[in-house]
């Protein structure tokens, strides 16, 4: 791309010059850029894309969806891919012995407003049934999303700093660091105590943008516990850690547990076309059902269940369904479970973590954290190796397609090492 183009970047600092590559085409586990340079999106492009770029059933599903629909208002309408699609992410939510089921689907746009209207159904709930709570918790280090809602339930901190007078008051909890999640557990129970709490919202067993930390299922089901004794709505933001990526198709199934609330998207569609979801118990819908206009769920978007989208969702469901998904991606996690420990024995690589199919290591390096100035370096390095890595500071970390195969995960596993020679020790 031209240095004159018009286009603002997510997450990019212009100033500082960097190259913005053209992607003319994508192709199972690779990005092709305009010059033929196949670059293995070892990221799966900011966590969306699943099975691969553009699988085969999902984009006939897409074009089939075209000759039908295009967007139709969703507030007093439906469509079938729609309706066929709620049915189907029903029937494969988390379930538990004696747990009440996520039998309603809310549809948004983006991973950000599913968990925005996660928040709000929350508050609505409280509200509604006459016992205002307003106090939402979050675990340190969170990241939730972009929208004002979601920011205020992130980490305070450079991408929140500017935004600041906006954000509203968060219980913030301690990460439940696997050595010591007990203060964790102790400082939930003790907020809980206070009655005012509405909600607790966590990404289970992994964080994503905050780090790529993770947590026992163990840990995660004495949170879901302290919850339910409590009172208090558990809402589990599963739009990175569901469809697969932890190793199971939630994150909450190796807690077995079933939030009040959860949160879906980025694998939704296999990462094809944007659409999100937020699922809730009959509970916290029927909060919202009544004669009195004043107790609906006040949220929407003008694209709210695009037809298209819906469509894509229900091949990828297919997909899941009749291909070898979880077989895939048990060989993935296996794979990435035997990197980590040669990794462990890397003196210039530290904090080496593994959840499911992700696997992350931190770069011994002066200054870490976030704003480390050694990330764009080090995704310059991958780029210059054809692979596409986006650190998280210090913080290197693979998130593949399950099409990934054993040769370019290699080539993965490989570089990370070349990395961690290359920029271990720089201060």
């Amino acid at each position: 791309m031209t240095a004159r183009s018009p286009v603002w970047h997510p997450f990019t600092q212009h100033g500082l010059g960097q190259p913005v590559i053209e992607i003319a085409s994508t192709d199972g586990a690779h990005l092709i850029d305009r010059n033929g340079q196949r670059i293995l999106d070892a990221i799966s492009s900011w966590w969306v894309t699943t099975h691969g770029h553009r699988h085969p059933r999902i984009m006939d599903a897409i074009r089939t969806a075209t000759e039908h629909h295009d967007q139709i208002v969703f507030a007093g309408f439906t469509h079938e891919p729609a309706e066929r699609l709620a049915r189907a992410v029903v029937d494969i939510a988390p379930r538990a012995p004696g747990a009440p089921k996520l039998d309603h689907v809310f549809y948004s746009d983006s991973g950000s407003t599913a968990v925005e209207v996660a928040i709000k159904m929350a508050l609505g709930y409280w509200r509604n049934i006459g016992q205002p709570r307003s106090r939402i918790l979050a675990l340190e280090h969170a990241y939730h999303g972009d929208t004002v809602g979601t920011m205020s339930a992130g980490a305070r901190g450079v991408f929140t700093a500017s935004y600041e007078p906006l954000l509203f008051d968060v219980g913030r909890l301690p990460f439940p660091d696997p050595a010591r999640p007990q203060l964790t557990l102790d400082s939930l129970d003790a907020e809980c105590r206070h009655g005012r709490v509405a909600a607790l919202l966590v990404e289970p067993l992994i964080l994503g943008a905050g780090g790529m930390l993770t947590y026992s299922a163990h840990t995660l089901a004495e949170m879901a516990a302290i919850c339910r004794r409590h009172g208090v709505l558990l809402i589990a933001d599963e739009v990175m850690t569901g469809w697969g990526r932890t190793g199971t198709m939630w994150a909450c199934d190796q807690a077995g547990i079933v939030p009040d609330i959860l949160c879906t998207g980025k694998g939704l569609t296999g990462g094809s076309l944007p659409l999100a979801a937020t699922l809730a118990t009959a509970a916290i819908f029927d909060s919202h059902r009544s004669s009195d206009r004043a107790k609906m769920l006040f949220h929407s978007s003008s694209f709210t269940a695009n037809p298209i989208a819906c469509a894509a969702a229900v091949a990828n469901i297919d997909v899941w369904r009749n291909e070898p998904v979880t077989e895939r991606i048990a060989a993935l996690s296996a794979t990435q479970a035997v990197t980590a420990t040669t990794f462990a024995n890397n003196e210039k690589i530290e904090a080496v973590r593994r959840c499911g199919t992700i696997l992350a290591i931190d770069i011994r390096v002066g200054a870490s954290g976030y704003m480390a100035s050694v990330a764009p370096d080090i995704m310059a390095f991958a780029l210059d190796n054809d692979i596409l890595l986006r650190p998280l500071g210090n913080t290197v970390y693979l998130m593949p397609p399950y099409c990934t195969t054993a040769s370019d995960l290699a080539a993965a596993h490989d570089l990370i090492s070349r990395i961690a020679d290359h920029f271990g020790g720089r201060r």
